[in-house]
């Protein structure tokens, strides 16, 4: 049989469709691990296979898109990986037999990579190469890496192929309709890096319909002069009485089919919602078109100028905050948190009380708590806009994708926020709602990739900005958390992602910080402590068994419990504490029970009559406009 790449120079080759769609439609379950049907059930895959077949495709694709280590690992199969892909391999080869070539199919990890995720590109070029290896022996013909959204992901993908076979890569981005991949890399950067990258047909699938796809398809072809394919999906879906159906009807496919070899693509096909009336059509629809002649282009042409060099702002100049910490001063933030309903005057009130304390900002913590409430960020410009003090916005990953969370801290930047502290975030509390979930899309560490990414002019996709934003970058750190490595290792991975400030939770052992302080002077960075303003007996009890990180000496409980007035005790003892971090740190995080403004003020007052703060008429102006 003529090679695939042989066989592309001369003719338009048609792939199959969607595999998924017709497994569902034969009653598999949508929980299933479709992968693992390879084992399971091999005669329903490879009848999916033979009637594709049938249809006209020159291309099908093996039952291995999620049949990766971390996505069987969802399902208890990852010790099966090699029988999966091998088995998926060889169903395909006798469902095809020679009236059409084997393409392993292989997908996104299910995982972020970095700089967005936990894992590295060298965990993920492993895992690649882990199942290319397993499609490899059972015998395909060519590699088909499909749907990718990550840039980063696919060239890993192509590498750890190419490091075991020679085979032809056939590598796909997946894109929205204005022909950006979803996380807004445009074609323009997309399909040179493809191409550099090693793959010898580069092109789109899946996300949007033809009509979208025609357009990304002609203006990849204006810049490049590599192999394309186009696979789209039969349409939008829409929701047909609980069902999520495809309605673009194989004439309408099979006109864009057409339209794709027009545009310069040797490969056609489809992808969700596609099925074997779809791929007749098509196959019948181009089977005597000729492929278009195509211009040659250097390596690395780009449909965007690329953006000039752009300066991020000096961390001096981003915030009141920001320049109190560059000057080595020492900073106060209390923490304010966003009460019961829309009236949120009164919290406007207490950060301008705070303010004249002697707080640098206050700081609006980012968790879930039952009731209507207004959010973090909301509170944040609000204070901001109508209070005229500054604030230390927590931003987390629980609840929103990367996308969403760029999206909102533009927003946010425009409207005046500039300190953020970045954090991933707990799950959502069930026992609130009991059907919460969270999203967690990235962590705290790909967060900060990503502002560090605005803060120089760039999105996630690497498109430009514009303007830079002026984000002063904090991240979390406990000196004391339950796996001090890992979290040393993930504080080093924020650092070198941009992070700007450290900010700890609850220290009330100041001799044991200052062993750990040694080593994060060396991060060069400005260090605020947690200090939270003890109440009693109680809530210490309450801080050292239920709050991750916090460790309180026995000492303190000894003289809470002989204290004649427990609460005048607790102040005593909050005062000391702060006096003994304040020559190790740079600044202080002030936290309440439940955000006890009452307890805050005594405390701020205590520590102002100590001392320990700078008035707020000798502080340098913020910078809120």
């Amino acid at each position: 049989m003529q090679g695939f790449l042989e066989a592309l120079d001369q003719r338009v080759l048609v792939c199959d469709g969607a595999m998924g769609t017709m497994l569902y439609a034969k009653g598999i379950f949508l929980n299933r691990c479709f992968d693992e049907l390879n084992l399971t059930e091999p005669e329903l895959v490879g009848e999916v296979h033979r009637e594709y077949v049938r249809a006209g495709a020159d291309v099908i694709e093996t039952n291995t898109f999620g049949a990766n280590r971390f996505k069987l690992a969802n399902f208890g199969l990852a010790d099966h990986l090699h029988a999966i892909n091998g088995h998926g391999a060889r169903i395909a080869r006798m469902a095809a037999r020679d009236r059409a070539f084997v393409a392993g199919s292989i997908g996104p990890l299910g995982v972020r990579i970095e700089p967005w995720g936990k894992t590295s590109v060298g965990e993920a070029e492993d895992a690649f190469r882990e199942q290319a290896t397993a499609l490899l022996d059972g015998g395909v013909d060519l590699f088909m890496l499909e749907t990718f959204r990550d840039l980063a992901e696919l060239t890993a993908a192509i590498r750890a192929v190419r490091s075991v076979s020679q085979l032809p890569i056939v590598a796909q981005m997946t894109t929205e309709s204005d022909g950006n991949s979803l996380d807004g890399t445009p074609p323009g950067t997309f399909a040179p890096e493809l191409e550099r990258a090693g793959a010898d047909v580069i092109g789109v699938n899946c996300s949007v319909g033809p009509a979208a796809m025609l357009e990304t398809v002609e203006a990849i072809a204006r810049i490049s002069g590599a192999k394309l394919v186009a696979q789209p999906n039969a349409g939008r879906p829409r929701d047909v009485e609980g069902r999520n159906l495809y309605l673009s009807s194989p004439d309408y496919m099979a006109s864009y089919a057409r339209r794709f070899v027009a545009a310069g693509a040797r490969l056609v096909g489809g992808c969700c919602g596609t099925t074997p009336d779809h791929i007749k059509q098509m196959a019948a629809a181009v089977k005597s078109e000729v492929p278009r002649a195509r211009a040659s282009f250097p390596v690395g042409g780009s449909l965007e100028t690329t953006p000039g060099l752009i300066t991020p702002v000096d961390r001096a100049e981003k915030s009141g905050l920001a320049r109190t910490l560059a000057r080595g001063e020492f900073a106060v933030v209390v923490e304010v948190s966003a009460p019961r309903g829309w009236d949120l005057q009164g919290v406007v009130t207490q950060a301008q009380r705070f303010r004249r304390l002697g707080a640098a900002a206050v700081n609006i913590p980012d968790y879930p708590k039952s009731g209507a409430r207004a959010s973090a960020m909301a509170l944040g410009v609000l204070v901001e806009q109508q209070g005229g003090v500054e604030v230390l916005l927590h931003y987390c990953c629980r609840d929103r994708t990367l996308i969403g969370m760029q999206s909102d801290l533009v927003g946010a930047h425009a409207m005046g926020v500039r300190n953020v502290l970045l954090v991933t975030g707990n799950p959502a509390p069930r026992a609130n709602y009991a059907d919460a979930t969270s999203v967690f899309d990235v962590d705290a560490i790909g967060l900060t990739n990503m502002v560090s990414r605005l803060n120089n002019g760039l999105d996630i996709g690497g498109q430009a900005v514009g303007a830079p934003t002026q984000f002063h970058v904090g991240v979390g750190f406990s000196p004391f958390a339950p796996s001090p490595d890992e979290e040393w290792r993930r504080l080093m991975h924020k650092v070198d992602a941009g992070a700007e400030f450290i900010l700890t939770p609850p220290i009330f052992d100041a001799g044991a910080f200052e062993t750990v302080n040694e080593r994060l002077r060396n991060t060069g960075l400005p260090v605020l402590v947690g200090l939270s303003a003890l109440e009693g007996l109680r809530h210490a009890e309450l801080l050292a068994s239920e709050v991750s990180g916090v460790r309180i000496p026995e000492a303190v409980f000894d003289r809470l419990r002989g204290a004649a007035d427990e609460s005048a005790e607790a102040l005593a003892i909050t005062v000391e504490i702060a006096r003994r971090l304040r020559p190790q740190v740079q600044g202080l995080q002030i936290t309440t029970v439940h955000g006890a403004q009452g307890t805050a003020e005594r405390l701020l007052t205590a520590l102002g009559e100590a001392g320990l703060l700078v008035p707020s008429s000798e502080k340098a102006g913020s910078n809120v406009r």
